[in-house]
Formats: C-alpha cells, sequence, structure tokens
C-alpha cells in the first residue's frame, strides 16, 4: 500500500473493529484500496451545465454520453485501463456491459438494466487522459428528478455503498444557494477548502455568444472569485467552453480544411448565414463545403466555434494542429488542466488520505463500539497532522489573502500554488537544483520570513497568515533533512562513473 502508512494502519484497524458491518466494512476496503489508485475528481453541476462535454474534453476522447438519454441519469466512473470495459454496480453486485465503440469513442448501454437498480456505472479505457485522475460524471443537482439530483448529492456526501469522490469540478453557469451548499458540505467532509475548483461554464454562450464571450466570461469569473462570500466555497474560479476545448482535442485535418475553404468565403455571403444554426445548415451555402460537413461542424464546435475558427483561419492560422493548440487555449481548458494538476493531482495523496479520514469518522459514527477511544485519538491526531490550513491557504479567502500585497505572490507559492515538491515552493527548477542549493535556499527564505512573523506591528491577522508561511517552511527543510526529495539532483561527486568500474544500466 503507497499511502499514508498511519492512515493505512488506522483504516485497517476500524476495518477489523467492524466486519460485523458489512456495508460499513465495504466502504472501508473501497478507501483502503483508493490509496493505491490516482485521485478521484468528481465533474457536478445542474443539468445542461456541460460536465459531460468537459470531461470528454479533460480526457481528449467522447466517451461520456452528451445527450439526454439514460445513461446520464447515473453516476459514472471514468478509469485507466488497459482495454475498453463497462460495468454496472447493481445490489446484485457487478454485471459486464457490451462496448459501443463510435467514432473514436464510446456509446453506453445499459442492455436491458432499469436505470433506478444500477448505483453507478464504471468505464475503463485505455487514454493517457485517465492515467492522473479518475474522472466522475455526475447527474445534474436540482434536476427535475429529485432522484437523480440525490444520486449526485450522494455521491458527493457518500453513504454506504457511493464510491465518492476526493476533490470537485463543480460547473455552473450562475451560482445559487443550494449550489453553495453542496460545495460547504462536501468541503466539510473533507476539511479542506482546497478540494473544490469552480468552473463558470459554457463560457462562449456569455454575451448571447459574440466573439468576445471569451473575455466577458473572463471577467465575470473574476468578479466571482473576488467575492469574499462565494470564496469560502469557491476559492478558484475558471470560465471554460468544454465544447471549445473538446473541439480543439479532436480537430482532425478534414475539419481544418472545411474551416479554411469557409474562411475563404466572401465575408459578405458568409456573415449572415453565421448567425443562426439553421441558416449555416441551409444546402446552399457559398463556399463549397457540403451541407452534412457544415452540420457536422455545427455539432462538434458549436457556432461560436465555426464563427471563431473562421475568424482565426482569416488571421493567418495555417495547419489544424496551429488551429486545435489555439482553441484549447482560448477555451480555458489549458488553465484548467493546470490547475487540476496543481491542486488536485499532485496533491492526491493528501487529498485520498483526507477522504479516509472522513470515512474513518463516518464508520466510527455509524457503528460505534465501546473501545472505539484510541480510534478517535488516532483520528484526530492524524488531521491535526495533515496540515490542512497549509493545503487551503494559497487560495483566495486563506492565508494568502491577508498577507501583504508584496508578500502575496511568494506566498502563495511558498504554500503550494505552483507545486508541492521543495522545488516548486522555492521556486527552483525541478529535477536541477542539488539538496544542498534547496537547503539553502529554504533556510534563507526562512529567515525572512520568521523576521516578517515577528514584527510586532503587523495585525494579528497577517501575522497567522505568515506563520503558516513559516509552517511550510519548516515542513520543506524537514522534508529536505529527511532524504533528498525526487525533484533534487545529487551533486556532482556523488555521481558514480562508468571510469570507477559501475555498469550503464539497460536501456
Amino acid at each position: 500500500m503507497t499511502g499514508n502508512p498511519a492512515v493505512c494502519d488506522l483504516l485497517a484497524a476500524t476495518l477489523d473493529a467492524r466486519r460485523g458491518y458489512p456495508q460499513v466494512a465495504a466502504r472501508l476496503a473501497d478507501h483502503r484500496a483508493r490509496l493505491d489508485s490516482p485521485v478521484r475528481i468528481a465533474l457536478a453541476g445542474r443539468v445542461k451545465a456541460g460536465k459531460s462535454t468537459l470531461l470528454n474534453a479533460l480526457v481528449g476522447v467522447r466517451i461520456a454520453p452528451t445527450d439526454a438519454g439514460e445513461c446520464t441519469r447515473l453516476v459514472t466512473v471514468y478509469r485507466h485501463g488497459q482495454w475498453p470495459r463497462v460495468a454496472a454496480h447493481t445490489a446484485d453486485g457487478e454485471r459486464h456491459l457490451p462496448v459501443h465503440r463510435v467514432a473514436g469513442g464510446l456509446r453506453l448501454d445499459l442492455a436491458g438494466l432499469d436505470p433506478a437498480d444500477v448505483d453507478h456505472l464504471r468505464v475503463d479505457w485505455p487514454t493517457a487522459g485517465l492515467a492522473e485522475a479518475t474522472l466522475v460524471d455526475t447527474p445534474g443537482i436540482a434536476s427535475l428528478s429529485t432522484d437523480l439530483s440525490a444520486r449526485t448529492k450522494g455521491f458527493l456526501e457518500p453513504g454506504d455503498a457511493q464510491p465518492g469522490a476526493d476533490a470537485v469540478v463543480f460547473l455552473t453557469r450562475r451560482l445559487q444557494a443550494e449550489d453553495i451548499e453542496v460545495l460547504r458540505a462536501f468541503q466539510e467532509r473533507t476539511g479542506s477548502r482546497a478540494t473544490t475548483i469552480t468552473v463558470l461554464s459554457r463560457a462562449d454562450e456569455i454575451g448571447s455568444g459574440s466573439l468576445d464571450a471569451l473575455q466577458r466570461a473572463a471577467e465575470v469569473a473574476g468578479r466571482w472569485a473576488a467575492d469574499p462570500a462565494l470564496a469560502e466555497v469557491a476559492p478558484t474560479v475558471l470560465p471554460v467552453t468544454g465544447l471549445l476545448g473538446l473541439a480543439g482535442r479532436t480537430l482532425r485535418h478534414g475539419d481544418f480544411v472545411a474551416l479554411r475553404s469557409l474562411a475563404g468565403t466572401p465575408p459578405a455571403d458568409l456573415q449572415p448565414l453565421l448567425l443562426t444554426a439553421d441558416r449555416f445548415g441551409r444546402p446552399d451555402v457559398p463556399g463549397g463545403v457540403a451541407q452534412a460537413v457544415r452540420r457536422t461542424l455545427v455539432e462538434r464546435f458549436g457556432l461560436f466555434g465555426v464563427r471563431l475558427c473562421i475568424v482565426l483561419v482569416r488571421a493567418g492560422i495555417d495547419s489544424a494542429q496551429a488551429l486545435a493548440d489555439e482553441l484549447v487555449r482560448r477555451s480555458g481548458l489549458e488553465e484548467l488542466h493546470r490547475r487540476i494538476t496543481v491542486d488536485f493531482t499532485a496533491r492526491g495523496a493528501q487529498l485520498q488520505e483526507g477522504s479516509a479520514l472522513a470515512a474513518v469518522e463516518w464508520a466510527l459514527r455509524t457503528a460505534p463500539a465501546d473501545d472505539d477511544g484510541q480510534l478517535w485519538a488516532e483520528l484526530e491526531r492524524l488531521r491535526l497532522a495533515r496540515h490542512v490550513v497549509e493545503l487551503s491557504a494559497c487560495h483566495p479567502g486563506g492565508a494568502v489573502s491577508r498577507l501583504p500585497e508584496e508578500l502575496r505572490a511568494e506566498g502563495a507559492r511558498l504554500l503550494g500554488a505552483d507545486g508541492g515538491s521543495p522545488a516548486a515552493r522555492l521556486g527552483m527548477p525541478a529535477g536541477d537544483s542539488t539538496p544542498d542549493a534547496l537547503r539553502t535556499r529554504a533556510g534563507e527564505t526562512l529567515d525572512r520570513w520568521q523576521a516578517h512573523a515577528a514584527d510586532p506591528l503587523a495585525p494579528r491577522t497577517v501575522r497567522d497568515a505568515v506563520a503558516a508561511v513559516v509552517r511550510s517552511l519548516e515542513s520543506v527543510l524537514a522534508e529536505l533533512d529527511a532524504g533528498s526529495p525526487a525533484d533534487a539532483v545529487p551533486p556532482a561527486d556523488a555521481v558514480p562513473s562508468a571510469a570507477a568500474g559501475t555498469q550503464p544500466l539497460a536501456g
């Protein structure tokens, strides 16, 4: 088991004491197994928020259904596998379902199962997009079906059998009170505000889909992020258009050829046809692009995406790859992926440990025993040792927002905003810094921040924020003293040479 040994031991001890409670034992066993697996990230939000489309964009393959079919009514777990496989989990166990591959993706089919009898689906797919994180698609919250909304809330606040999530990407077009309550409940369960990213979804539809829609969406997201009330539950807000990102990640050379042909059509002839999808899909559109091709472009890119592509090609983009890269960049997908990497996958072990400790508390409360005192004590000890303050401090509303402006950028980095490794926190090149260089930089930085902490004129809130940075630096030094971190390189005289009698590794 690769997780924190103390957390693993606590899970095992709690599990052994609850063998007589099958549902409790099953959930604890699931969490113990998950410590050896990638972090589990749920995509949640209201109906038609674009969850499935964004999941497909993150993975780079169309494997999540985006229609209103029966499979969109279920929680579906997408994880990396050696070959495609689909399974339904019911009260009677696991049942394998047919794998229908279509156009490089997947079409889900319950094969006659009643959705009401299915707890959740699991899809294994051989793609690099699922190697570092397991993604979970959920039904819309506050949907017309109370049962569907309950499925998602049950997943985010796990009960007996739901597999749960370690972190959440929450999609919304207008954050409402119920959304905030869902996020608050999830964060209370995990014990950290560093477990959520909020996405202003379908950003291309801001301002009626005009070409400046993405800029307007960024302004809206900035206003949301600056709202102290929202910052309590949504520390990171990013504008994203999943459809544009997916179009970029799946763009083919034939798509580029068709778009280039359209871009060559006189603007006066083409512009009126780009006002609606119906007009663009007419059979008599100039430009030499077949009606079926144009309809496919609108379906895959959206009308906004088609307009944007034509503008980009006219501006000089001259290859399918260049267009694909620009669409991904403008969609916000690139920045979202970076935040997921920094906030979730790089801290996967810590997030999973938080989920595991929450499961232990749930088990102790659900099936209490007279001799649980030692388990409760160990649970509290481990929670105090998780540095929850550091995990959440780098977000708006945390410690960084209380620092003086001239210290905020460095404070955020030292608290892990750019990654949790010693090199990332200290702002040094990963794989290019020796342990001694890292230790020297950490010591010098700690001295500076300890001086800030000792300032008698600083307000209490500032001193508390500085203290969080000091603790973070102390943990970096402790890690360096315990042994060389993975992102450090050994000094030159510590590398054995072939002349000294060593044998090179087999390639």
